[in-house]
């Protein structure tokens, strides 16, 4: 059972902090890797909550092979952006609330072959300029940081 099951079992759908780390895994012609998640049907980034004893990084690789079979080194991570406040209060489909500190890193380093798992729909490369429609609340608000990426 991991960090955030166990601290429901005290607060409920209460709001709490998570500290999550995602990557935008970007192929050889540039486009950014999306996820379409199975608990909501919108699109954002391979990620997830950091566990106790973690780093930020090893969350992010072990995430990013949970959710889509890549293989990523925490060396090849570059840090994009750091999100927070206002504009990460989530309510999940299930009623749980959260304040979310994201870590967002970049990388086009990556090996192995795409693969769904129980979080995942679909898994896609996306231009930065060709987005879905459907991105999930919790990564709309990268959707101009990608597109305005130097």
């Amino acid at each position: 059972m991991g960090y955030i099951e166990n601290v429901r079992k005290y607060v409920g759908h209460k709001p709490i902090f998570i500290c999550g780390a995602g990557v935008l895994i970007y192929n050889e012609k540039g486009e950014v890797l999306l996820q379409k998640r199975s608990d909501d049907g919108a699109w954002g980034n391979p990620g997830g909550s950091v566990e106790f004893g973690e780093t930020v990084e090893e969350a992010a690789v072990r995430e990013v092979y949970e959710e889509t079979g890549l293989k990523i080194k925490p060396e090849d991570l570059k840090l994009f952006k750091i999100y927070s406040g206002e504009k990460l209060h989530h309510i999940y489909p299930n009623g749980d609330e959260a304040y979310i500190v994201s870590i967002m890193y970049e990388t086009n380093k990556y090996e192995g072959k795409l693969r769904l798992d129980e979080e995942s729909l679909d898994l896609k490369f996306f231009a930065p300029d060709a987005l879905p429609e459907n991105l999930s609340k919790l990564f709309d608000f990268l959707a101009d940081d990608i597109k305005n990426r130097k």
